[in-house]
């Protein structure tokens, strides 16, 4: 009987890929549920009180999006929609891990999901969309954001909704933005 060390010599060129892709995968999962070390966002005082997660409360992980947020002329003025944005696992946009869209929803690519609900921003740039603290309302499924509690929206870029009036009632625009967003649970 060959020793396991020895097998790995008989593995098919795409089984060695497919093992490649799901080591880097795990590689990736990791570096996002790590929650980059524990570094908590840098909330301007006193603009961004109010954005303070409660005690009790500690940083599961974050990610890193980029996406559009979208919105509708309604004949005077344009009215948000929804986000649809990716979510990635380091600033540079590497390693998908999941999408945002419409609830607000986070979905991870293994299925979990939290979809959340807006208690407080402000906005340190007049020129991007605000930081935001969010409340849970659900989640489900196992995965990262099982048992997720709060949520930030920081350091935006973007997003803003168009400064000129649209040409059509029901017109869409999809204007780009990113920003950071930090998952926080119950300490354990």
């Amino acid at each position: 009987m060959k020793s396991p060390q020895s097998l790995k010599f008989y593995l098919s060129p795409v089984s060695q890929g497919a093992t490649i892709a799901i080591t880097l995968a795990s590689l990736a999962f990791g570096m996002v549920t790590r929650a980059d070390d524990g570094q908590l966002p840098s909330l301007p005082s006193p603009l961004c009180d109010s954005l303070q997660v409660p005690e009790g409360h500690s940083l599961k992980f974050r990610a890193y999006a980029i996406g559009v947020q979208i919105y509708r002329w309604d004949g005077t003025a344009w009215v948000f929609v929804a986000p649809s944005a990716k979510l990635y696992s380091d600033p540079g946009f590497h390693g998908q891990i999941g999408i945002h869209y419409a609830g607000p929803t986070w979905e991870s690519r293994s299925g979990s999901k939290v979809v959340a609900a807006r208690l407080a921003g402000c906005t340190p740039d007049g020129s991007a969309i605000p930081w935001l603290k969010l409340g849970a309302v659900s989640t489900e499924g196992p995965g990262v954001f099982k048992g997720v509690t709060f949520i930030h929206r920081v350091n935006t870029t973007g997003g803003t909704a168009p400064t000129t009036p649209g040409t059509t009632v029901g017109q869409l625009a999809n204007v780009d933005y990113t920003a950071e967003y930090y998952f926080y649970s119950e300490s354990d």
